[in-house]
């Protein structure tokens, strides 16, 4: 263990779409800040491009396994790279969607989720994926919280974008609107409100203030704009304050994040995805965190895609990711038995 860990173990980051900027913004954030707790689960040849893309300077060492952690020279970065990758993914290119990528990218995922689940890793931080190129490399799964769930044992998980002004976590994330609705029940939004206060309370906040957004405009006013508030939404939250959760609502979805922002509440359960996401990202993706609640392990991401806009020239701002692996210490460390307790 490094004198700069107390965890243990490392957090290992996967390096996302090797055609997007998952792995320039890794190179970037170890050239910047040198972190001594991560390791980087991705392909050696792949981390190298991207350093060069971003200025050179940064060493690459190729880990042959996770124990040797511990022994990387500073200023350097440690990638271990696991078996299966694509042998020509050098050859995807950049900026575009690839299969050979979005195989690499699943297959990082695999095994850093197993290194944790071995007791050789502490938490987890994913650089962006990209969903096309994942269903062309032939992965069953929408995204990142869906594949986590079911390497995790298919255990309830829920999305929470969260950066200092705000905290959101969303009943439904990635499916059509349409579907997204019929899944706006009883059942799933008191499982929401559940997970939602058991992970703030293990984040250090005693009682979380939960404020629930409505469906509809107005959050139905009363029924003229729709039923889902009376027949599936107030119904969980009565549920919910009946378990002893602080949870009010539903607040009408145009103004509650202003309220939470001010102060109000703690966090704000959205039932859908864009009606939850859009008002974080709105204060800025450069601050913004992906935490997976309901896992049993951590996990957290930056709050941006793969930006192939701008793959390969060095531009990827690596703020998001920085917080990430900030707030992955932190969770980790509440944890661990080698921490010091929960941390906000």
């Amino acid at each position: 263990m490094t004198p700069e860990n107390s965890l243990g173990s490392p957090v290992v980051v996967t390096m996302g779409d090797a055609c997007g900027i998952g792995p320039e913004i890794i190179a970037r954030l170890w050239r910047h800040e040198a972190p001594r707790d991560a390791v980087v689960v991705g392909d050696v040849a792949v981390l190298r491009r991207a350093v060069a893309a971003t200025g050179g300077g940064l060493a690459v060492a190729e880990l042959q396994g996770l124990q040797e952690w511990g022994r990387v020279p500073p200023r350097c970065l440690p990638v271990w790279q696991p078996e299966g990758l694509p042998a020509d993914l050098m050859d995807a290119p950049l900026g575009r969607v690839d299969a050979r990528a979005g195989a690499a990218a699943a297959r990082c995922i695999e095994a850093a989720v197993g290194l944790i689940q071995a007791g050789r890793a502490s938490g987890l931080v994913t650089a962006p994926i990209h969903k096309e190129a994942l269903h062309a490399a032939g992965s069953p799964f929408p995204g990142h919280t869906e594949m986590l769930q079911a390497l995790a044992g298919g255990v309830p998980v829920r999305m929470m974008l969260a950066n200092e002004e705000l905290r959101t976590v969303l009943v439904t994330i990635h499916c059509a609107l349409r579907e997204a609705i019929a899944r706006v029940t009883r059942d799933s939004v008191l499982e929401t409100l559940r997970i939602t206060d058991a992970a703030l309370r293990r984040m250090g906040l005693a009682a979380p203030r939960i404020a629930v957004a409505g469906l509809n405009p107005h959050a139905g006013e009363g029924g003229l704009f729709g039923d889902e508030e009376i027949l599936h939404i107030a119904p969980a939250i009565a549920d919910a304050r009946g378990l002893g959760l602080n949870a009010t609502g539903p607040y009408a979805p145009d103004t509650v994040f202003m309220r939470a922002r001010r102060g109000e509440f703690d966090v704000v359960v959205a039932m859908t995805h864009d009606h939850g996401l859009i008002p974080v990202k709105y204060l800025g993706v450069e601050q913004g965190v992906n935490v997976t609640l309901g896992l049993p392990f951590v996990r957290t991401s930056p709050d941006h895609g793969t930006a192939f806009d701008i793959a390969g020239r060095g531009l990827a701002d690596p703020s998001s990711l920085a917080v990430a692996l900030a707030m992955a210490r932190r969770l980790a460390s509440a944890r661990s038995p080698h921490g010091q307790g929960e941390t906000a």
